[in-house]
């Protein structure tokens, strides 16, 4: 009895500790959406999450980076989930998926995360644009947060395979240009009235994954090609 009362305890403080962390990083992503990170401060996400005071993030998350951090893993892992599952039925229709498929599989699996989760539509409408607006590669950016996962390594590997005609730093250029496109468009489309909801929505996404195969399998042109080649 002894033992059953303390793991029924134990479990207790560990349900309550992952309730108040879930409402703190709920809090902050409803805050940045609706103010932007500049308009914030942990007073105010300890205050919307319904905490007494300020300790409660610095216990669970050290401090705002490393709850923006933890943010950013949890829904990283929620899409990375959610492309695998994609992946794995297109890849038992054909181990060389065509560029649209993989294309579709670069921004559907966000979409529909975003579509029926309005707690990860504020995500989105949050930090949606992050790489379109990074100081570094966005490609480098996502290839230290984890590639994706595994399923967004296969996914490059597969592309990389499907685009001979770039070498491999026009691929690194093509690829940092797509994942701008889809950041910046992802976040403008959060930001709609009826976001990811309805028949401009479903036009919204098709309309991308068209602009993301022209902009990966357009050819060379001479001017590119005359300036890859400078020293």
């Amino acid at each position: 009895m002894p033992d059953s009362a303390a793991r029924q305890s134990t479990d207790s403080r560990r349900a309550r500790s992952e309730a108040t962390k879930n409402s703190i990083m709920r809090a902050a992503e409803k805050l940045i959406a609706e103010g932007g990170m500049e308009n914030i401060s942990i007073k105010e996400i300890v205050t919307a999450a319904g905490q007494k005071n300020e300790s409660a993030l610095q216990y669970h998350f050290r401090n705002l980076s490393g709850l923006l951090d933890a943010i950013h893993k949890e829904r990283a892992e929620q899409v990375q989930a959610k492309r695998a599952e994609s992946l794995a039925t297109v890849l038992q229709k054909s181990s060389e998926p065509s560029l649209r498929q993989l294309c579709t599989l670069m921004v559907e699996p966000t979409f529909q995360l975003a579509r029926s989760d309005i707690e990860f539509r504020r995500y989105i409408k949050a930090f949606g644009h992050e790489l379109a607006i990074s100081d570094s590669s966005p490609l480098k950016s996502v290839s230290r947060a984890g590639g994706g996962g595994t399923s967004g390594q296969q996914i490059g590997a597969l592309l990389r395979k499907a685009l001979p005609h770039l070498n491999e730093g026009l691929y690194r250029r093509r690829m940092d240009a797509a994942v701008m496109l889809c950041s910046a468009s992802m976040y403008h489309q959060a930001r709609q009235a009826n976001a990811f909801r309805g028949y401009q929505s479903d036009f919204f996404l098709h309309n991308l994954i068209d602009a993301l195969v022209g902009l990966l399998s357009a050819p060379i042109s001479p001017e590119t090609q005359a300036l890859k080649n400078k020293p």
